[in-house]
């Protein structure tokens, strides 16, 4: 008797740690291959294969792509292999943004660094426009499942200034927008798109922004439930949103936060 291939396909745009790797674990213990596109160093792959060992065994397969997210070449070359390794039988049935590249500049300063425009646009670029790159190009190639769940991580920066945060706050806002009209242009293909505004995690990202101790420990104050949102918190939602009884939400952003942002 033949083996049953498994041909559910979850592709995250930054997968190798944070949000991301939790969420690939939580889809993988699930049933879902994984497709990994992520930037990291030389020196932090080693840490980052052990995990996707990890997640290899849970019996599914596992497919890594350590390139800039937002270059469009590169961008091309890896949806080639995928195609090629997908074949004409599978599809992606999930893809996951979760890009945390971006500037951290404050937008004045008498002695340090300041923000310019390209720093805006590299952040842009990488948080925010890269979704509609690769979903476009996904549809284009007809890579994409009919009822596809496109997933983004947006932050309460989307509505709050917080120090060094201008470029990113100015990338969130763009990709829940970008989100809601992939909701609304994409749905005659059955796609769904929805953002996830998740409440404080101390993930590295996190700890990359200028003042973060303030902010967790503000989080922790006013979060009803006495701690931090972890990355398994959001990743439970994630899965929630692939399944078939999510299928009627679509182009809102959905908190996660155990109650933090009520006050």
């Amino acid at each position: 008797m033949s083996e049953i291939r498994n041909t559910k396909w979850a592709l995250l745009l930054g997968g190798s740690s944070g949000l991301g790797l939790a969420t690939a674990k939580k889809l993988a213990y699930h049933g879902f291959n994984i497709l990994v596109v992520h930037r990291d160093r030389r020196s932090d792959l080693e840490q980052i294969e052990s995990h996707f060992r990890e997640i290899r065994t849970l019996g599914v397969q596992l497919l890594g792509y350590n390139m800039d997210v937002a270059n469009p070449e590169k961008r091309r070359e890896a949806l080639q292999k995928i195609k090629a390794h997908l074949g004409k039988e599978e599809s992606i049935q999930v893809l996951v943004h979760s890009i945390a590249k971006g500037s951290l500049k404050p937008m004045y300063g008498e002695t340090e660094s300041t923000l310019n425009q390209q720093d805006f646009q590299l952040t842009l670029n990488a948080m925010a426009l890269s979704l509609y790159d690769w979903t476009k190009d996904l549809v284009g190639l007809e890579l994409l499942a009919n009822d596809a769940r496109i997933i983004s991580f947006t932050s309460e920066g989307n509505t709050k200034a917080w120090p060094g945060y201008a470029a990113v706050s100015a990338a969130k806002v763009t990709l829940e927008a970008i989100t809601r009209n992939i909701a609304l242009e994409f749905a005659p293909l059955g796609i769904k798109a929805n953002c996830i505004q998740a409440g404080v995690v101390e993930t590295q990202a996190f700890q990359r922004i200028p003042g973060h101790e303030r902010l967790r420990n503000s989080a922790l104050k006013r979060n009803p439930n006495g701690r931090l949102t972890t990355p398994e918190d959001v990743a439970n939602v994630v899965y929630l949103l692939t399944t078939k009884e999510a299928q009627w939400i679509t182009g809102t952003v959905i908190k996660v936060d155990g109650g933090e942002s009520l006050r």
